[in-house]
């Protein structure tokens, strides 16, 4: 197995976990009851998708 001769700098290090982030999933707000929820799903807080409602509210996905 081949070992690496130099030690890699700091700045090189940096550079390569540069694209590491992590992002936020995209999240939208319920226009029936105006919380946060994740776009083109039900809406857990008042059961409501697209206008009309499609579960009970309070009820568990």
């Amino acid at each position: 197995m081949a070992n690496p001769k130099r030690r890699h700098s700091k700045a090189r290090r940096d550079r390569r976990r540069a694209h590491d982030a992590l992002t936020r999933p995209a999240s939208s707000t319920c226009p029936e009851c105006g919380e946060v929820k994740l776009p083109h799903r039900v809406c857990p807080h008042c059961g409501h998708y697209r206008g009309r409602e499609v579960i009970e509210a309070g009820e568990e996905l």
